[in-house]
């Protein structure tokens, strides 16, 4: 029986300029499933995830080969607007990055931007989007408050709040904790594991323990290419590759 994916990248080929950076890379995401992408820096994790929903579009030089296919259907398509694209596979990044507002109005901007006027309505998609980020408790009678008065963990959970409010299909993590301390990165695991059960989530990290702990597959990168790609588990202990084993004991990278 063939595998139904929520995602699929299809002999993926990346160039900026002259340099490849990205070389025929194949690999199917179930829906509800976490992902981890490892591998040393510069090896194409974050230039692969960034092309699923299309930001690496306005870099210079760029230029890509294959498809990307969401619920079977190109990511190309002529009639997909990027817009409406990033909608559906939101994005979280390294770094918290609050807009100058209000903690309400930072996660009620997207929505906003929809044309969306109804406040009852936003007000309810704000409240679940908090719950949803686990920061309501936190931040309930501060909504008017500037969301960068917030804590470094609070403004990236509310980072990730403001990506659930318009109810993405996908939700692409881009070293979601390395800029948080241990504490706040355990929340934002915990988090995680918990948003599965109503996304399909892919993350890039450099902390293998982090890959291990909240992902079902994780997918080994080394110089733009995909060496190995597993369930988590099976990586770890018994990796298929030579390479993927040097670099999950620690032996380079």
């Amino acid at each position: 029986m063939e595998t139904t994916y929520k995602l699929e990248a299809k002999n993926i080929n990346i160039w900026y300029g002259e340099f490849q950076a990205i070389k025929n890379i194949n690999l199917g995401v179930r829906e509800k499933e976490i992902v981890a992408l490892i591998g040393p820096s510069g090896c194409g994790k974050s230039t692969f995830l960034r092309n699923i929903n299309r930001m690496n579009d306005y870099i210079e030089g760029y230029k890509s080969a294959g498809d990307i296919l969401m619920d079977g259907k190109s990511i190309y398509r002529k009639e997909v607007s990027v817009e409406q694209l990033r909608k559906q596979i939101g994005m979280v990044f390294q770094k918290p990055n609050p807009f100058p507002k209000s903690i309400y109005e930072n996660v009620a901007f997207g929505l906003k931007i929809q044309g969306i006027k109804d406040k009852n309505f936003i007000d309810q998609r704000v409240e679940e989007a908090l719950v949803q980020a686990d920061l309501w408790r936190e931040v309930k009678d501060e909504l008017k408050k500037s969301a960068l008065a917030l804590s470094g963990g609070q403004q990236q959970r509310l980072c990730i709040a403001r990506t659930l409010a318009v109810k993405p299909h996908v939700v692409l993590m881009d070293e979601p904790t390395s800029a948080l301390d241990p504490i706040s990165t355990g929340k934002i695991e915990d988090l995680l594991v918990d948003l599965k059960k109503e996304f399909t989530i892919l993350i890039v990290t450099h902390n293998m323990q982090q890959a291990a702990r909240i992902s079902d597959k994780t997918a080994f990168f080394y110089m733009g290419e995909l060496i190995e790609y597993d369930n988590t588990k099976k990586l770890f202990t018994k990796p298929n590759n030579e390479t993927t084993e040097r670099y999950i004991t620690g032996r380079f990278g």
